[in-house]
């Protein structure tokens, strides 16, 4: 694909599938393939097909690497084991092209510097705070830990 506009993410995405299909890694191979179909479905989606920025591609990526994570618990929960373990397996590919997740500690600074800058003092002003606080995260920890990091800091 010689796409000059091309997200440098989506590249590193696609030449990463044609070196795990290369190696026969069938467990890369296949989430390569999931990751850059969910990412073609979010290009073609809407009103008109559009060229997705590096941010929108890790956005999906973020999106995927979440339903894995949800399908092994849901798995485990329902004992079954080898199909927790494959979610798991892609969920470690996945991973590979996520940023590093923020510590509870980092995460806890970033909520205050929100709380603070939003000037929130109750559970009232939680979407002011959200709001503040996710371009702060970007990406860096799941809005479930967000979210719980926020109550605390309101709470407290």
């Amino acid at each position: 694909m010689t796409d000059t506009t091309a997200s440098t993410l989506k590249a590193t995405l696609h030449a990463d599938l044609n070196a795990a299909m290369r190696e026969r890694d069938q467990v890369r191979t296949g989430t390569l393939r999931m990751v850059l179909t969910a990412v073609t479905n979010e290009e073609v989606s809407g009103t008109s097909a559009r060229e997705l920025s590096d941010d929108e591609v890790l956005k999906v990526v973020v999106k995927e690497a979440k339903k894995r994570r949800e399908a092994a618990t849901a798995y485990t929960d329902a004992a079954r084991p080898e199909l927790a373990a494959k979610e798991m397996a892609e969920l470690a590919v996945l991973e590979a092209y996520l940023p590093t997740q923020l510590s509870d500690d980092e995460l806890e600074s970033l909520v205050a510097q929100a709380v603070q800058s939003t000037g929130a003092s109750g559970m009232a002003q939680m979407g002011q705070v959200m709001k503040a606080a996710q371009p702060l995260v970007a990406g860096r920890a799941e809005g479930g830990r967000v979210a719980a990091a926020v109550k605390k800091a309101l709470a407290g």
